[in-house]
């Protein structure tokens, strides 16, 4: 496909998803300025909840929404000193018993683009009947969606944080709703401090920049029709390597290969994927002490006969990889934020290897399998 047909697609009336990846580091100063607005309500729910003794976190949400729960788990354990859990809906939904636990105080963070997948509501409702103590923090992009609607007639132990409406992603991949609700949980977690939060966001805006200036490399990586990709993260980078990989595999309709590990976990047997024709893409950590470990693998994998060829994603500029491309930034060991413009590489790598596939973006499944709002899940209740 030529680039004037590429411009033709972008500027079609469906044309959503380029939009919605362009639109983010723009998004992440209003949502920003959106906490930052509603600071004092947040802390007056939140602060009492996370003074109960024994109090346990739950993160949830199905599929791009749960990872963001792997994403932010760390950083949230870390900064409110309480076991912090990512578990999905899908998870809750079927096991209830094996998650929740009646005595224990539980704070339950639910993330949702529409909030209206059946797995987002019943999960919510199975923690109000397995819990004698339950709160409910929702961050949704749809203030009309049934999650956020428990808010209007819920009780004290409900707070909802509807995002700004172009965070509700047209199209059927979600983007910008992904890393605008993994940057309100993050900000959540520092609320009482937001105004010391701010030079760090502009930090993110400006590598979430410079990524989207790469546009042109991503391109060239996706027009060269790899076999299969990888991405490999550790901590919390591979939350975002497990969403990068479900985007590339949405918008190509499960035409390119792909998988993601944490890059210690890939020594134990996945490694065999990798083939002559693989582009292993390393989301390096911006903690120095993991990315030792990083760099051993990165250094072992250039050594392959086979000339494995790689994309280097964050990490400065002092690994020197054969068969290599590079984005790069300086390591800032205190943004915690620093994850989230990460993310756009796989987004770009996946709405280019979709247009040059000839594949919609916008609604990439021929088949019509997967859907903006999931559906075909009935909630049995006994």
């Amino acid at each position: 496909m030529q680039k004037n047909e590429i411009t033709e697609l972008e500027s079609g009336a469906e044309a959503h998803t380029q939009r919605e990846i362009l639109s983010q580091p723009e998004l992440w100063q209003e949502v920003y300025h959106l906490i930052k607005k509603q600071n004092a309500e947040i802390s007056n729910f939140l602060t009492p909840v996370l003074q109960k003794e024994n109090l346990r976190i739950l993160l949830t949400g199905a599929g791009t929404s749960g990872y963001i729960g792997d994403a932010a788990q760390g950083t949230l354990q870390k900064l409110w000193r309480r076991p912090v859990q990512a578990v999905p809906t899908t998870e809750i939904v079927i096991q209830p018993d094996s998650i929740f636990l009646r005595a224990v105080p539980t704070l339950l963070i639910s993330f949702a683009r529409s909030g209206n997948s059946p797995e987002s509501v019943e999960a919510a409702r199975l923690a109000n009947h397995c819990c004698d103590e339950i709160y409910h923090f929702i961050i949704t992009c749809n203030g009309e969606g049934a999650l956020a609607n428990m808010h209007a007639a819920a009780s004290e132990n409900v707070f909802c944080l509807v995002l700004p409406e172009r965070t509700n992603d047209k199209s059927l991949a979600m983007t910008s709703s992904f890393t605008c609700m993994l940057l309100s949980v993050l900000l959540v977690a520092r609320v009482d401090s937001i105004e010391e939060e701010f030079p760090k966001i502009q930090r993110i805006v400006e590598q979430g920049n410079a990524i989207l200036d790469k546009q042109i490399l991503l391109e060239n990586l996706a027009m060269t029709c790899f076999e299969r990709v990888v991405f490999l993260g550790s901590g919390e980078n591979l939350g975002i390597a497990k969403e990068c990989h479900l985007k590339l595999l949405e918008l190509t309709d499960g035409k390119q290969v792909v998988m993601s590990d944490s890059f210690l976990a890939f020594r134990h047997g996945p490694r065999a994927f990798v083939n002559a024709s693989t582009l292993v893409v390393y989301l390096f950590s911006r903690n120095p002490h993991i990315m030792r470990y990083e760099r051993d693998l990165a250094e072992d994998i250039s050594r392959d006969a086979r000339s494995i060829y790689s994309l280097q994603v964050g990490g400065g500029d002092g690994l020197v990889l054969s068969n290599s491309s590079n984005i790069a930034w300086s390591i800032d060991t205190e943004n915690q934020y620093q994850m989230i413009p990460v993310t756009l590489v796989g987004q770009l790598l996946g709405y280019y290897s979709a247009v040059h596939s000839g594949i919609n973006p916008d609604s990439p499944s021929s088949s019509g399998s997967i859907s903006r709002v999931v559906q075909g899940v009935n909630i049995y209740t006994e």
